[in-house]
């Protein structure tokens, strides 16, 4: 079945990565089926409005674009050892204000004491941005973090992301424009605010250097108590949560940011947080097409740069007990094969209790990367995660092939952002500029003035 006949049989659906969690072009993905254009169909409204922006990449040619892109990617990986290729697999959190800072958590955690040096030890493929590893203070600082985290892996740019959901996940406050959360911008159900939202939080961040949001949220909050969904998510009916999501990613490419929908394949039926446990969502395969699956079809649409898996079992969607996460039937078999996604699969973080529940932190990162994830984030034991990947390469547990699938895709999304072609350098006075500036804030008024 192919993700066009998934998309047309749905009626028209986490946490959040750490303690409490392309411009893109017009050509189609390698790999993904027209089923990513026929996805769009609910936010068209979305992508009618005009974005302040607009595209960064409206005079290049859509093909000769992708054309420059993949020879690229392809350049970058032939010239990659199979270390550096296990290192593009991971996102962890380095602690300290600069890259140069000394941490006795780095040093617990890497066996080196700055974030600079890290980077140079474990060649990772990025770096997520939080308030409690002391990453976040003000805005010249995190511009510094940045261009400095950047300029320790000169051979291959970071991804550099954060959780930049707005409302009640908010990594970046107070430094960013206080936006409200999606349940607000849900219940204005325009979708044109939706869109001008994700555009300003995407402007403010790259700003500030970072390239890759985790946000949308596509989870529809199907359980009034949910306890770590709730107004996270655009609302409680996937008719109105889809258009929204296609809307916030398309706002984020206006602005020039990856954006990410989460948390798949949908965290919004469950009374559990997987923070602390394991959810047992037990909707049956119909009830996932109408309920769960909407928003990340819609996503998808959107060319979506990543999506996040969730740490929650759904027994009638693979019958294993293991988390989505570890679930090759649902990475591998709904989101790439069913809804034809052949983006970036990242982890939600791998430090929660959801996916430690049955297994090893080392045979926890081999069995993501064997269920068809791109990106490791935040595995608790980084050092034994690196050896046990390194290990099942070395083995043929993982064929050398299946890494180049992964570190290809990661690869390309950074193409998608222009990282291959040099690390940005973020200044800071621009940063002060855009930042809380008066227009952005005119929007977070608006919004406020709209909601129901």
């Amino acid at each position: 079945m192919t993700g066009i006949a998934v998309i047309a049989t749905m009626v028209a659906g986490c946490a959040e990565a750490g303690r409490t969690a392309p411009p893109v072009s017009g050509a189609t993905r390698a790999g993904e089926t027209s089923a990513s254009a026929d996805a769009a169909a609910p936010a068209d409204t979305a992508a009618a409005t005009p974005g302040s922006s607009g595209s960064l990449e409206a005079s290049v040619p859509a093909a000769a674009s992708a054309t420059t892109e993949v020879a690229g990617v392809e350049g970058v990986l032939a010239s990659m050892s199979v270390e550096e290729k296990v290192g593009q697999l991971f996102m962890p959190v380095l602690y300290g204000p600069s890259a140069d800072t000394a941490s006795g958590e780095n040093q617990a955690r890497f066996g080196v004491d700055t974030p600079a040096k890290m980077i140079a030890r474990y060649r990772p493929g990025g770096v997520i941005l939080f308030p409690w590893a002391g990453n976040v203070k003000s805005v010249r600082q995190v511009v510094a973090l940045t261009n400095g985290l950047q300029k320790a892996s000169p051979e291959i740019p970071l991804l550099i992301g954060t959780d930049q959901e707005n409302g009640k996940v908010s990594r970046l406050a107070p430094l960013v424009t206080p936006l409200p959360g999606a349940s607000v911008i849900g219940s204005t159900r325009d979708l044109s605010l939706a869109r001008r939202a994700a555009e300003v939080t995407g402007t403010e961040l790259r700003a500030l250097g970072v390239n890759l949001d985790f946000a949308p949220v596509a989870d529809v909050n199907l359980n009034p108590r949910n306890p770590v969904i709730g107004p996270r998510a655009y609302g409680s009916d996937p008719k109105k949560v889809a258009p929204m999501v296609a809307a916030a990613v398309q706002g984020f490419h206006d602005a020039g940011i990856g954006a990410t929908a989460k948390h798949f394949p949908g965290h919004g039926d469950t009374g559990v947080d997987s923070h602390t446990g394991l959810p047992v969502i037990r909707h049956s395969r119909s009830q996932w097409n109408r309920l769960d699956a909407p928003p990340f079809a819609a996503a998808i649409g959107k060319d979506v740069d990543a999506i996040m898996s969730a740490h929650v079992v759904m027994p009638k969607l693979d019958p294993s007990g293991d988390p989505a996460t570890l679930s090759k039937p649902i990475l591998t078999g709904l989101l790439r094969e069913k809804l034809g996604f052949d983006g970036v699969v990242s982890t939600d973080a791998l430090d929660m209790a959801g996916v430690r529940k049955k297994y090893g932190d080392g045979e926890v990162a081999v069995r993501a990367i064997q269920a068809g994830v791109d990106l490791l984030l935040m595995p608790p034991d980084y050092r034994e995660a690196h050896r046990a990947l390194l290990a099942a390469v070395a083995s043929g547990k993982i064929s050398k092939a299946r890494l180049d699938q992964s570190v290809r895709r990661l690869l390309t999304l950074k193409a998608a952002r222009g990282l291959l072609d040099g690390a940005p350098v973020a200044d800071p006075a621009e940063a002060e500029r855009v930042l809380r500036s008066a227009e952005h804030l005119k929007v977070a008024r608006l919004i406020t003035s709209r909601a129901r």
